[in-house]
C-alpha cells in the first residue's frame, strides 16, 4: 500500500506541473517536500492529494473501506524560507529511515 500511496502522490504532483524534492511516507504521516507554482495554496496540494489518494487506495484496498477517514482534516505546512532545501531533504531522507 506504501508504493501505491507513492504512486498516486506523485501522479497527482506530476499532473499539476509540480516536483517532489523529497517523500517520506511513516505509518501515521507523510512527509513531502515539493516545489509548487506560487499560486497555489498549500492546504489546495493538501486537498488534492489526500482526495485523490482516499479515493483510489478505498477502492483498491477492501479493509479500508471500514475506516472512517483515511485522513484528517490537519495539515501542516511550511516555506522553505530561512532553511536550506538540502537541510530540508535530508530532514526527510532521515525521516524515511526511522
Amino acid at each position: 500500500m506504501k508504493d501505491r500511496l507513492e504512486q498516486i502522490m506523485k501522479d497527482v504532483v506530476d499532473e499539476q506541473g509540480w516536483h517532489i524534492i523529497e517523500l517520506a511516507i511513516q505509518p501515521d504521516h507523510v512527509h513531502l517536500f515539493i516545489q509548487s507554482n506560487p499560486y497555489t495554496l498549500p492546504t489546495d496540494i493538501a486537498r488534492l492529494i489526500k482526495g485523490r489518494s482516499s479515493h483510489l487506495l478505498r477502492e483498491e484496498f477492501e479493509h479500508l473501506k471500514r475506516m472512517p477517514s483515511m485522513w484528517t482534516r490537519s495539515t501542516f505546512s511550511s516555506t522553505a524560507g530561512n532553511v536550506s532545501s538540502e537541510v530540508l531533504q535530508k530532514y526527510i531522507e532521515r525521516q524515511s529511515k526511522s
